[in-house]
């Protein structure tokens, strides 16, 4: 079997529900937690983002138990972010099934986190989530879901980033989240380009020949999809979905 890029649904979490967005606003009902993991599961993808997008909002911690839940559901190495402001919220959560925290906001207001987890678990398991708006030639970077910049470089924030010890970074673009206009090449490469650890690009995949494109041309390690996994059509339409092995290789063939 032939070793392809992984390919990652990156999944909203709303409280108790999975949300899709659009410019990380207007958000849209996917479905249960439970039952959408499962759907994933069946379809034997490589691993899961799971984002919670109100959590650093509203200053509440992680959602244990639901995490615990769909850790335990999960077949798939999982990933989470939200919330997590200190190394025992991370540590915590890692206990229970997750490879991976995800760090945003964090990264600002608790740089010190990264290096705490990187150097008790190791750098695979911290993930930063860079989150960039793109305005003209500037390209800045948000927290706390789009609503509070951090940096007007995101080049400069990711490579921070990977100098407080993140061994992944998973770049989002803001502009065309849930638009399913295509990916941001440019961002991507300028980042993957800037940084020795592995790039996940994210953000504006519209159809599954999108996905090989931020490996092939931007030098990213590894793609994530929200919209092109839970919806279908021009209606855009609820339906979990995921390419088979067969036609991932052909896409990164």
């Amino acid at each position: 079997m032939r070793l392809i890029p992984r390919v990652i649904p990156a999944l909203l979490l709303d409280e108790d529900a999975f949300v899709k967005t659009v410019g990380f606003d207007h958000p849209t009902y996917v479905g249960d937690p439970v039952n959408v993991i499962n759907l994933f599961n069946r379809f034997e993808v490589d691993e899961i983002v799971l984002l919670d997008i109100t959590a650093t909002l509203r200053g509440v911690e992680p959602n244990f138990s639901l995490i615990a839940e769909l850790a335990s559901e999960c077949w798939v190495p999982l990933s989470y972010g939200g919330g997590i402001r200190t190394y025992e919220q991370a540590r915590r959560i890692l206990s229970i099934g997750v490879e991976k925290v995800v760090l945003g906001a964090a990264l600002d207001t608790h740089p010190g986190v990264a290096r705490e987890i990187a150097d008790t678990h190791g750098r695979q398991a911290v993930v930063a989530s860079v989150d960039v708006r793109r305005r003209g030639d500037e390209s800045a970077v948000w927290v706390e879901h789009g609503t509070r910049l951090v940096s007007a470089d995101a080049v400069a924030w990711a490579r921070r980033a990977v100098d407080l010890g993140v061994g992944e970074i998973l770049v989002t673009s803001i502009d065309r989240d849930g638009t399913m206009a295509g990916y941001d090449l440019d961002l991507i490469k300028a980042i993957s380009g800037a940084v020795t650890v592995p790039v996940i690009a994210c953000g504006g995949a519209g159809q599954r020949t999108d996905l090989p494109l931020p490996v092939v041309r931007a030098g990213a390690a590894a793609v994530a999809a929200g919209s092109l996994f839970v919806f279908q059509g021009r209606g855009r339409g609820v339906l979990v979905n995921f390419p088979d092995r067969s036609e991932l290789e052909a896409l990164f063939e």
